[in-house]
């Protein structure tokens, strides 16, 4: 089954922008995963194992990284293709 995920990162400290563009950047090195990113979210669309996986893992890594950190995510199955 195909999904898409939307996902929004807010790190909570003054230098927000490097922690962002670093979790797009390593969503962006996972094969099997469609990333494109906008000013407000990056959106994530492929199979549900693959791209949940990929979730998985980064946000474990991000909370790993920052002391105080929120993601939004909105996930959606069946998604339209495009």
């Amino acid at each position: 089954m195909r999904i898409a995920v939307d996902i929004s990162l807010y790190p909570l400290s003054e230098k927000f922008i490097p922690p962002i563009k670093d979790v797009i950047a390593r969503l962006n090195r996972h094969e099997g995963v469609e990333v494109h990113t906008n000013p407000m979210s990056t959106q994530l669309r492929g199979e549900y194992d693959v791209v949940m996986g990929v979730l998985l893992r980064e946000l474990k890594t991000t909370f790993e990284q920052l002391p105080k950190a929120v993601f939004a995510i909105k996930i959606l199955n069946n998604p339209l293709a495009g």
